[in-house]
């Protein structure tokens, strides 16, 4: 129908045209009361509550719900027309269709809202860019099943063309879907989650800041971002630094002077780590601080080892920074040498001259 015919029509058959058109501007207005009544109601009751739940629930309804008053009004005004049948038919089918897509846009959305969500609060998922898109991909097939089988269509010969299809395409993709999987498996594993502190075998380590459908991306702490394809990251040894928890034992060795006390060099490492855990951000307290006299003997020095705690991996740095400053200064106040290293070297030399034997340090 041309836009001169639709005119045309609209002149000389207004009056056809009257009541759908009361009928559709009475159904907006009613819903659009009913919106403000009903979310004005549910908003109070999802803050009375502590799940979250019903507070996504709510957000990602209120946005669609005006869209769905309009495919229901144009629905009743279509049906309360003088249009003929089958035309009313089509015109029913392209809402049917409109709202189908429309539901499960918003069911994909808060699928994922909700794993990111519950995912973060609980503990209980992980969220990541890939489990967020296969929780909207599985959403968006069970919606055009249903959209497919609301139109009449069997699914059985699509089920069976996209299997004998899916052979060849696996055959093609098999780097991108052993990414895929991969990738899937260390997010559901939970050995390696976002936050954690990762480092590989081959060297990479960094901060986890997502996981794709194809790669697993680390932030290094230069604040460089390296990019490790899921099948390698999932083929890897991995060392995580925050599993089983985030604090770890942190050792410094420290040298002396064979002239030293063990026992008081052992006193002043302990005192000035208990000490610096009160105003050091990143040391902790609890485990106390112990000292071990290992490696032991050294070829020029007592070689000790004090072993602190830490909040986390990146703590280490600054905390063996300060800590070592202050035992330097503590060992200068108490006169304990902290040694160079000392070799005696002998000199032998042919002829009238007799055998020498020098030391240096």
């Amino acid at each position: 129908m041309t836009m001169t015919a639709a005119i045309d029509f609209m002149v000389h058959h207004w009056r056809e045209l009257v009541t759908p058109a009361a009928v559709l501007l009475a159904v907006l207005a009613v819903g659009w009361f009913a919106r403000r009544l009903l979310f004005k109601a549910l908003r109070r009751w999802a803050e009375g509550t502590a799940l979250k739940f019903d507070d996504l629930a709510v957000q990602a309804l209120k946005g669609p719900f005006m869209l769905w008053v309009l495919i229901l009004g144009l629905h009743l005004a279509v049906q309360s027309s003088e249009l003929p049948t089958r035309a009313i038919g089509v015109v029913a089918k392209v809402l049917l269709v409109l709202w189908i897509i429309s539901l499960t846009m918003v069911a994909a959305r808060l699928a994922a809202t909700l794993i990111k969500q519950y995912g973060v609060a609980e503990g209980a998922l992980p969220v990541t860019t890939l489990t967020q898109n296969l929780a909207r991909l599985g959403v968006f097939t069970i919606g055009i099943l249903i959209l497919l089988n609301s139109l009449g269509i069997s699914v059985t010969p699509i089920l069976t063309a996209l299997g004998v299809g899916g052979l060849a395409v696996a055959l093609a993709l098999q780097d991108t879907l052993s990414n895929l999987f991969a990738g899937f498996y260390v997010s559901v594993a939970g050995q390696v989650r976002l936050g954690d502190y990762v480092k590989l075998d081959s060297g990479e380590e960094g901060y986890v800041t997502d996981i794709t459908w194809r790669s697993t991306t680390l932030r290094a702490l230069p604040n460089n971002l390296i990019v490790v394809p899921n099948a390698k990251l999932a083929q890897a040894i991995v060392t995580n630094y925050y599993l089983p928890e985030k604090r770890m034992s942190l050792p410094i060795p420290v040298r002396v002077s064979y002239d030293s006390d063990p026992d008081v060099v052992e006193r002043i490492l302990i005192e000035e780590a208990v000490k610096g855990a009160r105003d050091i951000p990143g040391l902790l307290a609890e485990p106390a601080p112990v000292v071990r006299f290992i490696p032991g003997f050294g070829d020029s020095s007592l070689d000790f080892t004090l072993i602190c705690q830490v909040g986390e991996f990146v703590d280490q740095y600054p905390v063996q920074h300060e800590l070592r400053k202050r035992i330097f200064k503590r060992f200068r106040q108490e006169g304990i040498e902290m040694p160079f290293p000392i070799r005696t070297v002998y000199l032998k030399e042919r002829g009238a001259f007799p055998r020498e034997r020098s030391s240096d340090g």
